[in-house]
């Protein structure tokens, strides 16, 4: 017995596809019995199993405990919530890894599967290895057991453990996505004033997408907080592992930005600690820490690379412009967007100002949001290195840590290409639109040297 997986399925940090089309209960079956031969064969018995709202994902969950019993791996499933609340019940109850189904941000009609083996994010070459094991049929076989706890009071709890925050008035948008339970039992809980938007857990998101990394899903908090006259706004994605926020004014306060905050408060306690964010962010960030006594280090982009690093380096706070912010500092070092709201409160609580002082405070950057170009798959890494190597012979200045950074008198633009889709992926930012022309300027030339116009953007 053998299966063979859509080759658009195994991406680099996860398993993603389009139900009915790249991706079926079979599929689910597959992972599974993969992942828990691999459990198996490393001294492990049980997995910890969570879903998101989606519709298909009851169906999903059923093949994937099913695949884990078959290859005689023991399956505790935790239900409905967040990612971040399946990475808890994996940090805290006695199972040797973890799968959580989840679509994340993408449409309602994709579904997918987040890992973490022993404690350690799961990704790259292990996705690879659970498409070769199910294709040789390499698998253990046995009969494991299925059992079904409640862990959402308990993620709750540890989500206020030693909370030190104010009484603020905040609003609340769940966009619909699988945190809204725990939101709503989150805010009953905590000082303050809280107006919860769509914490109704719907996979069909009637109300927007859950993507508060995209402006025009922030419209609604953005009404809200203007209506009531509320201090901030936080929304959250569709699995809850991605944090949007807003200030009193509406203003976008985008992943780097949040991070500025979280660093000025952890930095008070643990000076001169590591403080990771990908390369995407701004270089106000990296000033920021540096000038707070931090040190800052700028890495891959990708919620499991981040993970790693933080491990390697010790670091207490990481975090990416996605919106993805990993506390280490009196946590688990997971991305766990409700946690991270709830630093929010105590980081304005902890500096004394409001989150709007705080958002308005910051270092003014022209920049632009992420620019996608559509790339043939063969030549994406290649195009890359060629930039590099014609910037290199020009004696640029250029960090090399994930694609090209490149530093300039006007700012610095960046060109990467995409682990998860057949796009490169470019960013630039200044100090004011001058200068941000120029910078622009420089990608579309070495664009057009590599054989892609830049007119060809296209959207997430």
């Amino acid at each position: 017995m053998s299966h063979d997986f859509h080759p658009t399925m195994l991406r680099e940090y996860d398993i993603r596809g389009v139900v009915g089309d790249t991706l079926s209960d079979k599929d689910a079956y597959a992972i599974g019995r993969s992942f828990a031969t691999l459990i198996r064969r490393a001294g492990g018995r049980r997995i910890a199993v969570g879903y998101d709202g989606r519709l298909s994902s009851p169906m999903l969950a059923e093949a994937l405990v099913a695949g884990i019993n078959a290859a005689g791996v023991d399956a505790l499933n935790v239900g409905l919530g967040p990612t971040p609340m399946l990475y808890y019940a994996a940090s805290t109850e006695q199972v040797d890894g973890g799968i959580q189904i989840t679509g994340s941000h993408n449409p309602p009609d994709y579904n997918g599967f987040k890992m973490v083996f022993q404690g350690r994010p799961f990704f790259g070459a292990d996705i690879r290895r659970i498409g070769e094991m199910a294709a040789a049929g390499d698998w253990e076989a046995g009969e494991g057991a299925a059992e079904s706890i409640d862990v959402v009071d308990a993620y709750v709890d540890r989500l206020i453990e030693g909370f030190a925050g104010g009484a603020f008035r905040i609003g609340w948008d769940a966009g619909n996505g699988a945190a809204g339970a725990v939101i709503e039992k989150l805010t009953a809980r905590l000082p303050g004033e809280h107006h919860l938007l769509f914490t109704d857990i719907d996979g069909h998101f009637p109300n927007h997408h859950p993507d508060p990394t995209e402006e025009k899903n922030l419209a609604d908090l953005k009404r809200l907080v203007a209506e009531k006259n509320l201090d901030f706004g936080v929304a959250f994605d569709g699995d809850g592992d991605r944090i949007g926020a807003i200030d009193g004014q509406g203003r976008v306060i985008w992943g780097d930005q949040l991070l500025q905050i979280y660093a000025a408060a952890v930095l008070k306690d643990l000076p001169g600690a590591t403080v990771i964010a990908d390369v995407k962010a701004s270089q106000a960030l990296f000033d920021r820490v540096a000038e707070l006594g931090g040190t800052p280090l700028m890495w891959k982009t990708g919620h499991s690379l981040i993970k790693a690093k933080m491990k390697e380096t010790g670091s207490p706070l990481a975090g990416e412009m996605s919106g993805h912010i990993f506390f280490a500092d009196r946590y688990f070092g997971y991305d766990d967007a409700p946690y991270a709201a709830v630093r929010l409160i105590e980081a304005a609580t902890k500096l004394g100002k409001s989150v709007t002082d705080l958002r308005g405070s910051m270092a003014p950057m022209v920049n632009t949001p992420e620019m996608r170009f559509q790339v043939d798959e063969v030549r994406k890494f290649a195009i890359v290195e060629e930039v590099l190597e014609r910037l290199t012979a020009a004696g640029a200045r250029v960090d090399r840590t994930d694609g090209a950074r490149v530093m300039t008198g006007d700012g610095w633009w960046l060109l990467r290409a995409s682990n998860t889709q057949d796009v490169l992926v470019a960013r630039a930012e200044a100090t004011d639109e001058e200068a941000l022309a120029r910078l622009l300027a420089a990608i579309d030339e070495q664009l057009a040297l590599s054989g892609v116009v830049r007119g060809e953007s296209v959207g997430h």
